[in-house]
């Protein structure tokens, strides 16, 4: 799934892309997709409007309209969003007054398309925990002092902290030497500390490099991102660490597998 640095980078491309260009039609050709209103209600609503603004919230995409209403899009494990599109193949495809398109695709039909009054009613908006570029050292080991949950199931809790996923989870845990079985109320202030700015170093990093391309994630060009190259333990298993040249070890935890170094993370 597409984490906050994935998203960033979309959102970024979308507001030099199609900023402040107007929707002409709507072409529906998988209306599963669609999840509120209808799909005849949500090609009127979003028929002849304008991009007003586009923003991100964790993992969310959000295209506020000229007509008051924000088209809200949620990328789930396979949803791209491709511009400029050269045909007509997404599963949902939005014709802009300058006869460019720009396709929403999804193979697997988990992502999400609403359209809305107001986005910041909806509940899972509304149960997001703070950002990591929202909060202070401080708050962050105030947040993790009382918590005995594993620290990374932790960290993927959206409610918790939002905009991190497995992938992120995985690299600045091993980045901060911290094992991810560890209870978070386990950990250390200097640990708090280490983990803070690891997660704040590796989310820009990833989002100065476009995000990674694991899955079916993608730029908006269609190309991928660049920062597979500096994971040191995401999908690495059975080779040698970075560090210490311990193998990479896999466990499943929180029903995630979870990939980390045995030695270097205690």
């Amino acid at each position: 799934m597409p984490e906050l640095p994935e998203v960033e980078t979309i959102k970024r491309e979308l507001e030099k892309a199609v900023l402040g260009k107007s929707i002409s039609e709507v072409c529906i050709l998988h209306p599963k997709v669609i999840r509120y209103p209808d799909p005849q209600e949500f090609k009127k609503g979003i028929k002849g409007s304008r991009i007003k603004n586009i923003l991100r919230k964790a993992k969310v995409l959000i295209l506020e309209l000229s007509g008051g209403k924000s088209l809200v899009i949620h990328l789930k494990m396979a949803g791209q969003l491709i511009y400029p599109a050269h045909s007509k193949t997404g599963r949902v495809s939005f014709i802009f007054s300058d006869g460019t398109v720009l396709d929403f695709r999804d193979q697997r039909l988990f992502a999400e398309l609403r359209l809305v009054d107001d986005w910041r009613s909806l509940k899972f908006i509304q149960g997001l925990g703070p950002e990591p570029f929202q909060i202070s050292l401080v708050r962050f080991k105030e947040m993790l002092s009382n918590k005995k949950t594993r620290i990374k199931p932790l960290l993927m809790d959206q409610a918790f902290i939002s905009g991190i996923g497995n992938l992120y989870a995985a690299e600045a845990l091993f980045r901060a030497k911290i094992d991810p079985r560890r209870p978070a109320s386990s950990l250390a202030g200097q640990e708090k500390e280490r983990l803070f700015k690891a997660i704040r170093e590796i989310l820009k990093k990833a989002i100065e490099h476009k995000g990674s391309s694991v899955d079916q994630y993608v730029k908006i060009s269609g190309e991928p991102g660049n920062y597979v190259r500096y994971h040191k333990v995401y999908d690495r298993k059975d080779k040698p660490c970075a560090v210490c040249k311990t193998l990479i070890k896999r466990i499943v935890l929180g029903g995630r597998g979870t990939y980390f170094c045995p030695r270097c993370q205690k």
